[in-house]
């Protein structure tokens, strides 16, 4: 067998030293010299290389260790950027990639003794969000680039922008409002004036009865009679229509029996999605954005999982607004006659503010128009 065969402790050597990866006591970082053994070591500090390494550390050892410990800080984070930049993962284990690096900076030359204690640095600095567990410290990068930051700051002038915006079209909205109701004259004066003023008014049988209120040079005999002719007409034509309408009547009347009994307060249910709409929110980047209700907790208030974030927040009903998805998805009712029912999205009317949706399960598996 050679010198240097296979499964020698000359080979295993220089083996273990092409690894890189030996034991820590034995690393001389101002020499940046890795031994295989103590007696390695012992011969290493003796030698007049180090002893002169051991002189220039002996002049200001504060300024070496703080250099090292920012150079060990650096690569640390900047290994943590290029891996685990969107990641919450544990700190150990980003501590045994970094090693592989056979050229990197030692901990035993920092000012740290422990990972724990540099982990710990990094929560109190704001360079990392750190969590300590049962299983260990687990550490997630903050990202303070200049890019990162420019985006951020875009997007928050955008979230600014919009609820001003809002602001302004309420005001405007309210200012529209007041200026129509000074402007009404009272009924007093437009009954004086001679002009006519037209009105219906619609029954619960459905019945439209027109009233026609006029001067005083109207005929008021005249104009009652052809109003009462009219509602006769009317009821006539409805009595040749009552056995039809019967059945349909029955299931208007079931349905607001159901509609009395299923309106409520309260709407949220867990497993839809909702947009915040808190503007509390709006500084940490939540305004207007979707989540899904994972909890309701005092029927009110909803525990929300933010889709881009995963973040878990509570918001209560009133800051929350429903997401109508596309034409054709599936939606729940959350509110009213069909509380609870799954239904399929047929049409969406924005301007009545109402959609037609299909039940799939319910009292009636028919196309319902209902508001939204």
């Amino acid at each position: 067998m050679g010198k240097n065969d296979f499964l020698t402790p000359k080979a295993i050597a220089n083996g273990i030293k092409a690894k890189g990866l030996q034991k820590l006591r034995w690393y001389c970082q101002m020499c940046q010299k890795q031994c295989r053994d103590e007696n390695g070591f012992k011969c290493h500090c003796m030698s007049e290389s180090h002893q002169r390494q051991m002189l220039i550390f002996g002049e200001n050892p504060n300024r070496v260790v703080e250099g090292y410990s920012e150079e060990f800080e650096t690569s640390f984070l900047e290994h943590m950027k290029r891996s685990h930049r969107f990641s919450r993962i544990a700190a150990t284990v980003v501590y045994n990639e970094y090693i592989n690096d056979r050229h990197h900076v030692h901990m035993n030359s920092t000012e740290w003794a422990t990972l724990t204690e540099f982990v710990k640095h990094l929560g109190r600095t704001g360079k990392c969000k750190v969590e300590e567990t049962p299983k260990g410290w687990f550490v997630t990068y903050i990202d303070r680039d200049s890019e990162t930051l420019f985006k951020e700051r875009e997007k928050m002038k955008r979230v600014k922008a919009d609820l001003a915006e809002e602001e302004k079209q309420e005001r405007e909205i309210k200012k529209q409002i007041e200026r129509v109701y000074q402007s009404m004259p009272p009924n007093v004066e437009g009954l004086e004036s001679g002009e006519e003023v037209s009105r219906e008014l619609i029954v619960e049988s459905g019945v439209k009865i027109g009233f026609a209120l006029g001067g005083l040079k109207k005929d008021k005999g005249e104009s009652s009679k052809l109003v009462f002719e009219e509602v006769e007409d009317e009821r006539k034509s409805k009595k040749a229509k009552t056995g039809g309408l019967a059945l349909e009547e029955l299931m208007r009347e079931e349905e607001r029996k159901k509609e009395r009994a299923n309106r409520k307060d309260y709407w949220v249910c867990e497993g839809i999605i909702v947009k915040v709409m808190s503007k509390a929110l709006a500084e940490k980047g939540y305004y207007k954005q979707k989540g899904v209700v994972k909890n309701v907790i005092d029927k009110y208030v909803g525990e929300i999982e933010m889709l881009e974030s995963k973040h878990v927040l509570r918001v209560d009903q009133q800051e929350l607004e429903t997401v109508i998805p596309q034409i054709g998805c599936l939606v729940k009712i959350v509110n009213g006659a069909y509380r609870g029912s799954n239904a399929r999205l047929l049409a969406v009317d924005t301007d009545k503010f109402c959609a037609k949706v299909q039940i799939d399960k319910g009292v009636y598996d028919v196309s319902r128009c209902l508001t939204v």
